[in-house]
């Protein structure tokens, strides 16, 4: 298939997937006769693991370490627990950092009671960088 075919059956671009072969992450495709990419079945699995991965959260190390040991059937999974830890661990940092800025706007937002700008506590407190209002 060419990249066009590829980039709409993934949902990549079609920037992304010459990127992705650029790092090693997808290898080369081979060339037609009139030098056009030609991607395989293998490629297109290859690049369905790369974007769910992603979009999982996952590092472009982590996915590299990922493919890596997704080539070894006969290994423990111990290295992908790992990983699949760490990127929990992560994602919780991130939800209680979304917490904590979702609850300090509404405590600005709570705590301003003026229908005028120049009164507002809010910008009042994103001007002067104060924690609440």
């Amino acid at each position: 298939m060419r990249i066009g075919e590829l980039a709409q059956a993934t949902g990549t671009k079609a920037e992304t997937i010459r990127y992705y072969e650029r790092e090693g992450i997808l290898p080369y495709a081979d060339r037609t006769d009139s030098n056009y990419r030609d991607y395989s079945e293998d490629h297109l699995a290859t690049l369905t693991f790369v974007r769910r991965a992603r979009e999982l959260g996952f590092s472009m190390a982590q996915v590299r370490e990922l493919l890596a040991l997704s080539d070894r059937d006969d290994k423990p999974c111990q290295d992908v627990d790992r990983l699949a830890r760490s990127q929990i661990d992560e994602v919780q940092r991130k939800i209680d950092d979304l917490t904590a800025m979702r609850d300090e706007l509404s405590r600005m937002l709570a705590a301003c009671d003026t229908d005028r700008i120049g009164q507002c506590r809010i910008v009042e407190s994103l001007a002067n960088g104060s924690r609440s209002c």
